[in-house]
């Protein structure tokens, strides 16, 4: 284990050397500020990094990560990162990735107990409970849980858009869509679910604030 540690410190200096020799004013640009263009909205899972599944450098993409990727109306911290998202940094483009064989979305199709864990996955089980009819009727298991996977990205991106922070910058005419996406493992490619938001009136009225 102290070897591993060691390596980690390592590898972040050999990184530096790497990416100096591309660019040697590289961290010297990065120390003056972001202004990434995206905010992205994913899974805690460990296999599914942020910048460089998409490609990205350091600086080009502000990244919230929580279990299952979710939108919850009462999460203060991914409430004050969205806030900071749109009305400092002025992101343009907020991405919700999920990925199939997520453990959470799993998790929510079980009735096993987990622990603390348990309160967050009912978020999920509500996304099932929205969408049961469809869901039970899919016979296949695994068919069932990829289709449970998009459902819920689809979910976040509707929760997203019913934010007060997202309808106000919409009300000030700033340019943003909000995307839905499902990254696969197996493959590692992205799957856009057709799902982008980029105004309020595509929501229910009854979400829709008068702003």
């Amino acid at each position: 284990m102290e070897k591993f540690y060691k390596e980690l410190l390592e590898n972040n200096k050999k990184w530096v050397v790497k990416m100096l020799d591309k660019d040697p004013q590289f961290f010297e640009r990065l120390s003056h500020g972001q202004q990434p263009p995206i905010l992205w909205i994913g899974c805690a899972d460990s296999r599914v990094p942020a910048n460089e599944i998409i490609g990205a450098l350091p600086g080009e993409v502000f990244v919230h990560r929580n279990i299952a990727n979710m939108v919850v109306h009462t999460d203060m911290n991914m409430l004050s990162v969205l806030d900071y998202a749109i009305n400092v940094l002025k992101v343009s483009h907020v991405i919700v990735c999920g990925h199939y064989g997520c453990g959470g979305v799993q998790a929510a199709m079980t009735n096993k107990h987990i622990g603390l864990i348990d309160n967050w996955i009912r978020h999920i089980k509500d996304v099932y409970r929205f969408h049961q009819d469809e869901l039970n009727a899919i016979e296949d298991e695994k068919t069932r849980f990829d289709r449970f996977v998009e459902l819920n990205v689809k979910e976040q991106v509707l929760d997203l858009a019913k934010t007060s922070i997202i309808q106000n910058a919409w009300g000030k005419k700033q340019n943003i869509h909000v995307h839905g996406w499902v990254y696969d493992i197996h493959d590692g490619i992205i799957k856009d679910l057709m799902v982008s938001i980029k105004s309020n009136e595509s929501l229910s009225q009854v979400y829709q604030l008068d702003l």
